[in-house]
């Protein structure tokens, strides 16, 4: 059975099937890459707990960059995020994001319990 949490328009916050989460994407401002990095992070957790599900089950992150000088930032914050041992597949790619003051967004797949 497919699960939708907090479904509106366009998407769900969380999609649930097959032991699997799909969150959708998520952006924030910020002035540097890295509070944006921090403040997307900390609205996956949030995610992740309302799924069921932790930083240490994600098994694959989407990073999308709107340039790729901030990568460096990106791994800064990232680095220090994920559990030790726990590193999902990941995949970062520059690209134009929905508004000019947008640095990065992030998609999370993670399994639950």
């Amino acid at each position: 059975m497919i699960e939708r949490i907090e479904t509106g328009e366009r998407s769900s916050k969380i999609v649930k099937y097959n032991g699997v989460a799909y969150l959708t994407g998520q952006v924030a401002e910020g002035d540097t890459i890295q509070d944006q990095v921090r403040t997307c992070l900390e609205k996956v957790d949030a995610l992740l707990i309302k799924a069921g599900s932790s930083r240490e089950k994600m098994l694959r992150v989407t990073v999308w960059l709107a340039d790729m000088k901030d990568f460096a930032g990106l791994n800064e914050v990232w680095n220090d995020w994920v559990p030790t041992g726990h590193a999902p597949a990941r995949a970062c790619v520059e690209s134009k994001l929905a508004r000019a003051e947008l640095k990065v967004e992030f998609a999370v797949d993670a399994a639950y319990e």
